[in-house]
């Protein structure tokens, strides 16, 4: 596992996770800036999946092409808003759903973002707590995984020193 400071939308691995809505609809936060660098066939794709299967749950991650990015694969998590409730839970299960989605795509790679902590409001230090702890779970449920590099990335100093000191805890 690696954590670091950059921006998602240019991680070469397999497949970057989107902090996304239930519905898809990458219109702000990072959401937005994935949608910017991919191009339309994001959104295009999105529809498609949200049409065929219904709003996307924090358990079950959706997943589209990458258009332009440098990864192949985009695994939409739904991450929970701050004060709504349970908000560990849905995110917990938003991490796994994704790993396990990255896992069933038989992908070797997956940068992820600190999910909900932009527009979501999810405060950073209890979102790192999570996360970790949902990776760190999720690898000891599935020693054998296809996944030999996650790649937690960070878009701010101040997220980067919580995840780092969060993980030396």
């Amino acid at each position: 596992m690696q954590i670091v400071l950059g921006d998602i939308t240019c991680e070469k691995v397999d497949a970057i996770v989107n902090a996304a809505n239930e519905r898809l609809q990458h219109g702000g936060g990072l959401s937005r800036a994935i949608l910017k660098r991919g191009g339309p066939t994001i959104q295009q794709e999105s529809n498609a999946w949200v049409q065929r299967n219904g709003p996307v749950s924090h358990a079950e991650p959706a997943w589209t092409t990458s258009g332009r990015l440098a990864a192949k694969t985009v695994i939409h998590a739904v991450g929970p808003v701050w004060g709504s409730g349970e908000e560990q839970a849905k995110l917990a299960a938003a991490v796994t759903g994704s790993l396990r989605v990255a896992e069933q795509l038989g992908l070797s790679s997956i940068a992820l973002p600190a999910i909900s902590t932009g527009i979501f409001g999810y405060p950073t230090a209890p979102a790192a707590e999570v996360i970790l702890g949902a990776i760190e779970a999720y690898f000891q449920e599935h020693p054998d995984s296809s996944l030999k590099l996650i790649r937690l990335v960070l878009w701010d100093h101040t997220s980067l020193e919580t995840f780092l000191k969060t993980c030396q805890v």
